[in-house]
């Protein structure tokens, strides 16, 4: 069955659902889905001895994640994400748990990031390669943002050399992940729409 102009990724599947109860299963697992993914990712991390700021892959699957998902169960993922971190499960970069560390702001950017993602892509920004590396771009400003200011103050440093030890470093990766996810993601609409599950 196809569906008719979906709005985002996400919305292929759960429009599938038969019931209000199998549609809320499927939003339940669309969110713990998105965040498990973004914790997932958080275990390919590398750290850098010259800052506190781990290299990770979590920035390529909260905005991968946002755009699929859409705003609303994008935030949901994203809070999911940090309050279960925050409780206890060891699912942030290498293994870590809590909020008494410099990168966290980073994990409330996610929050915000996905959001805003995910409000964009709404509006058709994913389907095509321009237009998803530009929404990878204000995302990751967004995370940078957020991630920076925490940074700056847990450390007690100035502007200048948080934006050293929290942006600088990642530009180059972070703009590897936008390629990629600037080429996966329309990907994944061709591929739907091959298989007959768009109109």
């Amino acid at each position: 069955m196809a569906i008719a102009q979906p709005a985002v990724l996400a919305d292929v599947w759960s429009a599938r659902a038969h019931t209000w109860a199998s549609t809320l299963a499927r939003q339940a697992i669309l969110v713990i889905g998105g965040a498990a993914f973004v914790g997932l990712c958080a275990q390919v991390a590398v750290p850098l001895p010259f800052t506190p700021v781990p290299l990770t892959l979590q920035t390529f699957a909260v905005l991968l994640a946002g755009a699929a998902l859409g705003p609303l169960r994008g935030v949901l993922s994203m809070s999911l994400y940090a309050l279960a971190g925050i409780a206890g499960m060891p699912w942030f970069a290498e293994g870590s748990s809590g909020f008494a560390m410099p990168s966290f702001g980073y994990i409330l950017g996610f929050i915000a990031a996905a959001g805003l993602v995910g409000r964009i892509a709404e509006n058709g920004a994913t389907r095509t390669v321009w237009p998803t590396a530009a929404l990878m771009i204000i995302g990751n400003l967004v995370i940078y943002a957020v991630g920076v200011t925490w940074l700056k103050f847990a450390i007690d440093s100035t502007w200048v050399m948080a934006l050293e030890l929290g942006v600088v470093p990642f530009v180059v990766g972070d703009l590897v992940k936008i390629a990629l996810a600037a080429g996966l993601l329309p990907l994944a609409w061709t591929g739907l729409r091959r298989a007959g599950l768009l109109d």
